[in-house]
C-alpha cells in the first residue's frame, strides 16, 4: 500500500462526496502513499474547508460547466457534456500526474461516472467502482441491466409490475427506485446512465464493486451481484464523533453548504435524549403544505427540535422560509440551513431522527444508534429499515 497511489472522482454532490473521502482517509490510515481526491472544477470551488491530511491531495477535472450548472440546462446535453468533457480532462488529470512523478496506481469512481472505467482500461489502469447506493438498489439495477438476463426491454415503457430476486423479498414497481421506472421524468437521462454502469463493469475482466453496506446488514444482496467481486467496507462514516480515543479521524467530512454555528450551544441547553432532528439530506425539496404540517406536528410534540432546511433558490420560497422559521421559538425549536450530521447524531440530547431515507443518512443513524422515523422518499431504503427491524424482533410497523 505504501507505494499505492489512489485517485478517487466523485461528482459534487453531498451524498457523493462524503463517502468517497471517507474511503480515502480509510485508504491513507491503512497506508496508501498517496490518495488524490479529485471533483468538477466547479465543485471544488464549492467546498467550504478542506480537510488536512498527511499524503491527501486535491484536483479536479471539468463537467464543461465550470462556471456552475443552471436549473434551466438540458439534463441529457449536460450527461452528455460530462462524459464528453469529464473523460478529456480526466485523461489529461492522469497524465499530468504521471509526469510529475505520481502515476496512479488504482482509479475509483462512484455514481454518474461510468466513463471513468473507460478511461481507465484505455490507459491500463485498474479501476474501481464504489458504490454508494444500498446493495439492494445496486443488485435491483444490476438486474435490470446485466446484458445477458437483465430485465429491462427498451421497447416497452411500462415498468415490470414486480422483481423478484433470490434470497430478498418480492419487490413491487412502488419499491424500486425511482429512477428504473421508464415513466419516471428523469428515466431518460438516469435509465441510460445505469445501463453504462453496468456495461462498465461487465466489461472488466477482473470487476470490482466497493459498497458502503457491511454483510450483516445486506447478505443475500451482496450475495447477487458475487460475480462482480463486491467488497463491503462500510458504513463510510466519520468516526470522529464516535470514537474519542481515536485521533487520526479529527476530519468529519466535506461540506458544500456552509453550516450553522449556533445548533452546538443550542443543544447543551437540552435534556439528554430529548430533542428530534429533522433533516432531508441535501437534495429532496419539500413542499409548502409538507413545511406547514412539519412544523405543526413538531410543535405538537412539545419536544425541542432541530430542523436543518436549505436555502431555496426562488424568492417565494425564501419568504415562506423566513415565515417558517418567524414561527419558531428558539426555547422550542432550531431552523438552521445546515450543520454536520455526525456532529448532530453523537450529541446526547438527539432522541430521534426524522429523515427522507437516503442511504447515507441511514448508515450514520445505524451508526450512532439514534431511533428513526422514516418518510417515504426513498420507500426502497425504508423497507430494508423495516427489515432489519423485524430480524432484531421489533413489532409489526405501520405505514401511512
Amino acid at each position: 500500500m505504501e507505494n499505492k497511489h489512489f485517485l478517487l472522482i466523485s461528482m459534487p454532490g453531498q451524498g457523493h462526496i462524503n463517502p468517497m473521502f471517507q474511503l480515502g482517509k480509510c485508504l491513507i490510515h491503512a497506508g496508501a502513499g498517496r490518495v488524490t481526491f479529485a471533483t468538477t472544477a466547479h465543485g471544488l470551488t464549492q467546498v467550504k474547508a478542506f480537510p488536512s491530511l498527511e499524503n491527501l491531495h486535491y484536483a479536479s477535472f471539468s463537467d464543461g460547466f465550470d462556471d456552475g450548472i443552471k436549473p434551466t440546462n438540458d439534463p441529457h446535453r449536460i450527461m452528455a457534456e460530462l462524459k464528453r468533457v469529464g473523460s478529456q480532462t480526466l485523461t489529461e488529470l492522469l497524465l499530468s500526474l504521471s509526469k510529475e512523478g505520481n502515476p496512479v496506481s488504482y482509479l475509483i469512481y462512484t455514481l454518474l461516472l461510468p466513463w471513468a472505467a473507460d478511461v481507465a482500461r484505455d490507459m491500463s489502469i485498474p479501476s474501481v467502482f464504489l458504490c454508494i447506493l444500498s446493495t439492494t438498489a445496486f443488485a435491483l439495477c444490476y438486474c435490470f441491466f446485466e446484458e445477458r438476463d437483465g430485465v429491462y426491454d427498451s421497447n416497452d415503457n411500462r415498468p415490470p409490475s414486480s422483481i423478484e430476486m433470490p434470497g430478498l423479498p418480492l419487490f413491487t414497481s412502488k419499491d424500486m427506485p425511482s429512477f428504473l421506472l421508464p415513466n419516471d421524468p428523469h428515466a431518460s437521462t438516469l435509465i441510460p446512465l445505469f445501463q453504462h454502469h453496468i456495461q462498465a463493469l461487465e466489461k472488466d475482466s477482473n470487476p470490482c464493486v466497493l459498497l458502503n453496506t457491511s454483510d450483516c446488514l445486506e447478505e443475500e444482496a451482496i450475495r447477487l451481484i458475487s460475480n462482480l467481486n463486491p467488497i463491503p467496507i462500510g458504513p463510510l462514516v466519520s468516526y470522529a464523533f464516535l470514537d474519542e480515543n481515536n485521533s487520526t479521524d479529527s476530519s468529519c467530512g466535506i461540506d458544500l453548504f456552509e453550516k450553522s454555528a449556533e445548533y452546538s450551544q443550542w443543544f447543551n441547553s437540552k435534556p439528554k435524549g430529548s430533542v428530534v432532528y429533522v433533516s432531508f439530506g441535501s437534495l429532496a425539496v419539500l413542499q409548502k403544505n409538507q413545511m406547514e404540517k412539519i412544523l405543526l406536528g413538531l410543535t405538537g410534540t412539545c419536544r425541542p427540535f432541530l430542523w436543518v432546511i436549505r436555502p431555496s433558490a426562488g424568492s417565494n420560497d425564501r419568504e415562506f422560509e423566513e415565515k417558517i422559521r418567524d414561527k419558531v421559538n428558539e426555547e422550542v425549536g432550531l431552523i438552521v440551513p445546515w450543520c454536520s450530521q455526525m456532529e448532530v447524531l453523537t450529541h446526547e440530547s438527539i432522541g430521534c431522527f426524522m429523515m427522507h431515507c437516503g442511504w447515507n443518512s441511514t448508515l450514520e443513524s445505524l451508526a450512532t444508534g439514534v431511533p428513526v422515523l422514516g418518510c417515504s422518499h426513498n420507500s426502497l431504503t425504508r423497507q430494508q429499515m423495516q427489515r432489519w427491524w423485524k430480524r432484531c424482533g421489533g413489532p409489526e410497523l405501520e405505514q401511512e
